[in-house]
């Protein structure tokens, strides 16, 4: 081993053994030590050679021997001196002498240092690049450390699966793309259906590719500075080379008010075509003066038959595909694919990522034992096309519904507890039962709560589905939404689960009536809108505690109803004399 490191250091076999047997032949260290410190102290060829005039006047300034670093610093080994024949400390090392830089000829050109000694350099790389095996695809562009989903992102709109009503024939993008007029646009959608995708494809698509430039910011990561710098740099390329630039701001909810302020004045005097991607309600998250200078393009969430093409095509790819993330021809089962089609809840990036997942585990499995059972040599060193010559076939790593299963873990679903899907399963629970469809009602129970829904938060609503939608049609609708809520309290999830449906259960199921939710939104409305001119009580229904507020007329000529059931008496101001608020049939309760 000794010997191989020296000859791989440039010295001669017989410098080499020689350096051995002069060390005692156990340390890499010492053989180099003892060659490098007998060069330096045999006489240079010059010193040899007969001079007639040597005696005369020899070199009166003969240059230092050159300093010798110590070695151990070159090595990534630990070579351990040997015990018989230790090696002596080592004095301080001299200071190094200064460095000769190299100064121009007269003709222009450097002058070449001259070399700090005679000993063989050691050339260390700097940036070893890794061993890529015999027959494998050559890696281009990005890092193999890159996630298969960036890697499989679509180049043209062309390529874009999923979003026909926005990439279509004659759809606002495609019109523009071919006019190479972009506008400015808001994409909304749910993670993982193409917004960054599509931006970026937009401006690789224009029928003049060197139109637009393309700066991705995040709103995560920058701030106004960062898009100030962008928006000069902007108009530095729109004057310097006549080019656009398509800046696109990632997850643009997160900015504040400020801040989305400052996109305005650049986008209105086209500085920049705005693209901004978001996964919240515009409405809600976005300005009304950044709204009304873009246009708002919905996203759908992948269908499955989507997935399925997007998976196929990351399956066949050798560039960019499966084939980069293990190093292996990879193939996967129909009903692995199906599997996980079905239950990323249409986000192409879960999707992606769990079929990478998926493939390591299938490459994993593929074991030495196991190529050797498929007669493929471990000389080919991780060869692609195997060994065609003797019938041997490349090793193939097989996904299957197992593997799938364990990548995915359990099912994505799509779910927010603060945002727009948060509020879409509440509507869709009360509409559900409101419409008596006591089976779509204990679904969308079940979606939130498996979305992790606080079960308290569906507990109160049913107490207010209750009293606004069941009502006097079934006034105990009420005590079984209380009654929920308190059992929620006491035990909590996951047993709380059927008590939730039990009470989804009932109110779909009980019989109907918004009277009193009606009554009360006519009452508020008469009173905001001053309908009766918001009188004062009168006096008969007035309280009268005191000697003086009887004197004033409080309490006077009321009828006490249990004494007289049958007598007649106004409890509305006077302008609203006859109003009627609740569409219900009257009973006297007092009637026996």
């Amino acid at each position: 081993m000794e010997m191989q490191q020296l000859l791989s250091m440039g010295f001669s076999g017989e410098l080499a053994a020689e350096a051995l047997a002069a060390t005692g032949g156990k340390s890499t260290l010492e053989a180099t030590e003892w060659i490098l410190s007998r060069r330096s102290s045999s006489p240079s060829p010059t010193a040899a050679s007969p001079n007639p005039n040597a005696g005369a006047n020899p070199n009166p300034n003969p240059s230092p021997p050159p300093f010798q670093p110590k070695l151990d610093r070159f090595f990534h080994f630990n070579s351990k001196p040997s015990s018989n024949n230790p090696s002596p400390p080592s004095p301080p090392p001299p200071p190094p002498p200064p460095r000769v830089e190299a100064r121009p000829r007269d003709d222009g050109s450097p002058t070449p240092t001259p070399p700090d000694s005679k000993r063989p350099r050691l050339f260390l790389p700097q940036n070893p690049q890794p061993v890529v095996p015999r027959g494998a695809p050559e890696r281009k562009g990005s890092p193999p450390h890159e996630p298969l989903a960036e890697r499989m992102r679509p180049r043209t709109v062309d390529d874009v699966v999923g979003q026909d009503h926005l990439l279509g024939g004659s759809t606002l993008l495609r019109s523009a793309i071919a006019a190479d007029r972009l506008p400015s646009i808001v994409l909304w959608g749910p993670p993982g259906t193409g917004k960054t995708s599509i931006a970026k494809a937009i401006t690789n698509s224009s029928s003049r590719g060197s139109v637009y430039r393309f700066i991705s910011l995040s709103a995560v990561t920058c701030g106004v500075k960062e898009v100030r710098d962008a928006v000069e740099e902007a108009r530095k390329a729109r004057v310097k080379s006549n080019r656009r630039t398509v800046l696109f701001v990632d997850e643009v909810h997160r900015f504040n008010k400020s801040q989305q302020d400052s996109f305005l004045p650049v986008i209105e005097d086209g500085s920049i075509v705005f693209m901004g991607a978001t996964t919240e309600n515009p409405s809600f998250h976005l300005i009304t003066p950044l709204l009304s200078r873009c246009r708002v393009l919905t996203l759908n969430p992948l269908k499955p038959h989507h997935i399925v093409s997007l998976l196929k095509r990351a399956i066949g790819d050798l560039e960019k595909g499966l084939v980069r993330s293990v190093d292996m021809n990879v193939e996967a089962k129909e009903d692995a694919v199906e599997f996980l089609s079905n239950n990323c809840d249409g986000d192409a990036r879960v999707a992606l990522n769990a079929l990478e997942i998926s493939a390591i585990t299938a490459a994993a499995r593929v074991s030495k034992q196991q190529l050797k059972l498929k007669g493929v040599n471990e000389s080919l060193d991780g060869n692609l096309s195997g060994d065609v010559e003797n019938g041997i076939g490349p090793p193939v790593a097989i996904i299957t519904l197992d593997d799938v299963k364990e990548a995915l873990q359990c099912k994505h679903l799509a779910y927010d507890k603060a945002g727009d899907e948060h509020y879409n399963l509440i509507s869709a629970l009360h509409k559900s039962m409101r419409g008596s469809d006591a089976n779509a009602a204990i679904y969308w129970l079940a979606r939130m709560l498996e979305g992790g829904e606080q079960p308290l938060y569906i507990a109160r609503r049913l107490i207010r589905f209750a009293s606004e939608d069941v009502g006097l049609a079934d006034p105990l609708a009420l005590n079984q939404a209380v009654s929920c809520y308190q059992a929620c309290h006491f035990i909590g999830m996951p047993e709380c689960n059927v008590v939730l449906a039990q009470c989804v259960a009932y109110l779909a199921l009980a019989p109907k009536s918004i009277a009193v939710y009606r009554a009360m939104g006519a009452a508020q409305k008469a009173v905001r809108e001053s309908v009766g001119q918001n009188e004062g009580v009168p006096l008969h229904l007035r309280n009268a505690p005191t000697k003086l507020m009887k004197e004033i007329g409080y309490g006077k000529d009321y009828i006490y109803t249990p004494d007289n059931p049958q007598a007649a008496q106004s409890y509305l101001p006077p302008s609203l004399q006859g109003y009627k608020f609740l569409d219900w049939p009257s009973t006297n309760a007092h009637e026996q």
